[in-house]
């Protein structure tokens, strides 16, 4: 039984005004890395990102949780967010490499150890995903505008033994996500669901198929 804990990291009330502030999606995804702690420290990641960091609370959560031993890196396009990424890091005594870029960019290919991505998922018109604010939630037709980006580069991003968590809506249609990743040779499946306010959200984990490591 998994008995590692996660603190929830404090974070400045005031900066997430002008970024994505943590909410119920944030803190199921929260829970869910409590959950799989100490398996993920098992595997011991070398390198940790989240994309998409907005508020800072998960990538600080992480590198609080898992120690020294893990690189922390937080990339967000918002320079909004990188600011209160790198100020929630420091309340909270972390060490995360902040940089502001677009989703996997300034990353290099199969580097990431542990990836995880809050996205912009619900579904809106396209020219809602240009305003600064926006485009932490719009996430374009079926939500999934971002999302699809993503999925194109993991396979190159992720290390052999990598672990990724993705927030998802019912909207985004999580089973198809599942199957395009599997069709690249990872294995996934949902870890946890919630009903909220009209939305179903669910986090999705992935990880490599063993058989593609060994062939």
């Amino acid at each position: 039984m998994c008995c590692a804990i996660m603190e929830t990291p404090h974070w400045n009330f005031e900066s997430t005004l002008h970024v994505y502030e943590p909410a119920e999606d944030s803190f199921l995804l929260l829970d869910v890395l409590e959950s799989d702690l100490q398996c993920l420290k098992d595997k011991r990641p070398a390198v940790v990102v989240e994309i998409g960091s907005g508020s800072g609370v998960i990538i600080s959560a992480l590198a609080k949780a898992l120690g020294k031993t893990a690189h922390c890196i937080a990339v967000d396009i918002s320079e909004s967010a990188c600011y209160v990424t790198q100020e929630t890091s420091t309340m909270n005594f972390t060490q995360v490499d902040v940089v502001r870029g677009d989703l996997s960019s300034c990353l290099r290919p199969a580097s990431v150890d542990l990836l995880v991505f809050n996205p912009p998922y619900v579904v809106t018109c396209d020219n809602e995903i240009s305003g600064t604010l926006q485009r932490a939630w719009a996430g374009g037709a079926r939500g999934r505008v971002v999302i699809d980006r993503l999925l194109d580069q993991v396979d190159k991003l992720l290390s052999p033994k990598a672990s990724f968590y993705l927030v998802v809506i019912k909207e985004n249609i999580p089973e198809e996500i599942i199957g395009v990743l599997e069709r690249k040779g990872f294995v996934g499946e949902q870890v946890a669901f919630k009903k909220i306010r009209g939305e179903q959200l669910s986090i999705l984990r992935f990880s490599r198929c063993l058989n593609t490591l060994h062939s």
